[in-house]
């Protein structure tokens, strides 16, 4: 298992969602940027991938944010309030 892989699990889940999200949005707009940077004037096109780049990793995070709460609160009820009358003998049960 890689590194990144390893740092990642040892994040909480809510943490994990946000980084991801943030990887998610923030590498594909800074290549965006890059390329309509290379495009339109090639000098300053670094600073268009920053330009791109930073508002979607920023917008990725927070999604990725909001997506992990909603999961965690998701088990969180799912763990606390079973469907089954089978699940939650399972639960009572040592």
């Amino acid at each position: 298992m890689n590194a990144i892989a390893v740092w990642l699990r040892g994040l909480p889940q809510v943490a994990r969602w946000g980084t991801v999200g943030a990887a998610s949005a923030g590498v594909p707009g800074a290549i965006i940027g890059l390329i309509v940077g290379l495009h339109v004037y090639a000098p300053t096109a670094p600073f268009a991938a920053v330009e791109l780049g930073l508002p979607a990793t920023i917008v990725g995070g927070i999604l990725g944010l909001v997506s992990g709460m909603f999961v965690a609160a998701g088990r969180k009820v799912q763990r606390n309030y079973p469907r089954t009358a089978a699940a939650a003998e399972a639960l009572r049960r040592p």
